[in-house]
């Protein structure tokens, strides 16, 4: 089968033909479909990740029809639509057994623990427990749009956030992480202040619901706006980049009793960022992290989506080759792109 494949950190990337993955007993193998190309690929190939075992195929945001299934299956069959969080849980720990799965002390990861979904084909451990169902009604490229930065801002919003209709929420960074929580804080009522660098994003980010856009580039004083814009502060702020200026931020730009959830990926430099710890206290602020959502919980992201008052394809940027890919994964770190770009040719 074909996969885009790199043998070094920050080396060259290839389509390369590799082995047809094989199921475990508890294992699918599934003919991808369509998988969504995310900054956490690009840090994937950059070495940020422990677990990566070199040659590595990347990709964790997948939809796609089960092919083969191990003889252990019970919830699922050959030509099922499925997709998948990226975290997938192992069922017998105790994060699993309280329903976790998502911080899952054994926990995989397709793109960064095993190979992932820049392929043809991918195999998938723990699948009665990891799977999900696709309805009719929704198509693989919305489904793959869903598996990383749409479950984890759902969850950042409604279950950490615990956001509230008419209260105010600063999403710092509108990438696919950003533009899905602005998108999910409008549907939930919220008001939404929208910070970037990219005007055509931040237009973007206007048009699914943000109330107020900051070019961060031309403020003089970001924290102040947002106090202003929002009488005080924040109640919920985002950051959804991943960078130790914009995590700054979102706890800084916080009313008091406020909760700051980090959604972005800390990674290299950014692992250890300066946090306003005064303020933190002062103002009895929250700091919660946000990583994923477990599978069982789909469903009402899934029915948001039939129903129409959630709309992860207007996200959707672009279509490209699984030979595309290999020229775009390098340069996903200079943010040319203002939505989600899906692996949809193989």
């Amino acid at each position: 089968m074909k996969a885009a494949v790199f043998e070094e950190f920050k080396g060259k990337i290839q389509i390369n033909n590799v082995s047809y993955p094989k199921p475990k007993s508890h294992g699918v193998v599934i003919k991808i479909k369509a998988t969504g190309m995310c900054l956490s690929d690009w840090h994937a190939w950059q070495g940020h990740d422990s677990d990566i075992i070199l040659p590595h195929v990347p990709g964790h945001e997948l939809a796609g029809e089960i092919v083969e299934i191990g003889k252990d299956i019970k919830n699922f069959k050959i030509g099922d639509r499925v997709t998948v969080p990226f975290v997938g849980g192992c069922g017998s720990c105790y994060q699993c057994h309280s329903g976790n799965h998502q911080v899952c002390d054994n926990q995989s990861q397709p793109g960064f623990t095993h190979w992932g979904s820049f392929a043809e084909y991918m195999a998938l451990n723990h699948a009665d427990l990891n799977l999900v169902k696709l309805p009719d009604e929704i198509t693989y490229e919305t489904a793959c749009i869903l598996g990383c930065r749409f479950i984890t801002s759902f969850r950042a919003v409604v279950e950490q956030g615990g956001l509230k209709g008419g209260e105010f929420v600063a999403v710092h960074g509108c990438g696919g992480v950003g533009l899905s929580a602005i998108m999910i804080a409008n549907a939930l009522g919220a008001q939404v202040i929208a910070v970037d660098i990219n005007d055509k994003t931040l237009n973007l980010a206007k048009e699914l619901g943000a109330i107020e856009i900051i070019n961060s580039k031309n403020s003089k004083d970001i924290i102040g706006e947002i106090k202003e814009l929002t009488k005080g502060g924040a109640h919920v702020s985002l950051d959804a980049l991943g960078h130790q200026e914009t995590c700054f931020n979102s706890i800084s730009n916080l009313r008091k009793r406020g909760k700051h959830i980090q959604v972005g990926l800390m990674a290299g430099s950014h692992k250890h960022p300066q946090i306003p710890m005064d303020k933190v206290i002062a103002d009895e602020l929250e700091i919660l992290g946000s990583h994923g959502m477990q599978a069982y919980k789909y469903h009402e992201i899934l029915e948001m989506i039939k129903t129409g008052k959630l709309t992860p394809d207007k996200l959707l940027e672009k279509t490209i080759s699984l030979e595309e890919s290999i020229e775009i994964l390098p340069e996903m770190n200079k943010f040319k792109s203002s939505g989600v770009t899906v692996i949809n040719s193989f």
